[in-house]
C-alpha cells in the first residue's frame, strides 16, 4: 500500500503544478489583453491628433475665408462709392431674397453648431 505521506506529497505537487500553470496562463492572457488595449489607445490618440489637426485647419480656413469676404466687401464698397445705381432704392422682395440667400450661405458654413 502507498504511504499516506507520499500520496499527500504527490497531491500537493500536482496542486502546486496546476496552480503555477494556471497563473502563468492568466499572466500571458493579461499581457496579451494589455497589448491589445495599448494598441487601441495608440490608435485613438492618433485619431484624436488627426481630428484636432482637421479642426485647426478648418478654423484657419474659416478665418481666411472671412478675411477674404471682408476684403471683397471693402473692395465692392469702394467701387460702388460714387456709383449712382448703388445709391438707389432696392425693392423689398429683392433685398429680402438677397438677405435670405446670404443668411443661408452663412448657416451652411457655420461649423460651430455641428461640433457641439
Amino acid at each position: 500500500m502507498i504511504d499516506k505521506k507520499i500520496l499527500f506529497s504527490a497531491l500537493l505537487c500536482v496542486l502546486f503544478l496546476y496552480t503555477t500553470i494556471d497563473q502563468w496562463l492568466d499572466k500571458k492572457n493579461a499581457q496579451k489583453e494589455a497589448r491589445i488595449l495599448t494598441d487601441k489607445i495608440l490608435q485613438l490618440e492618433q485619431s484624436i491628433e488627426k481630428n484636432n489637426q482637421l479642426v485647426t485647419n478648418n478654423e484657419q480656413e474659416k478665418v481666411k475665408l472671412e478675411n477674404q469676404s471682408q476684403e471683397r466687401q471693402e473692395q465692392m464698397n469702394e467701387q460702388l462709392k460714387d456709383n449712382d445705381c448703388a445709391n438707389r432704392f432696392v425693392p423689398m422682395p429683392v433685398s429680402a431674397s438677397l438677405y435670405n440667400r446670404a443668411k443661408n450661405l452663412r448657416e451652411s458654413t457655420d461649423t460651430s453648431q455641428s461640433i457641439k
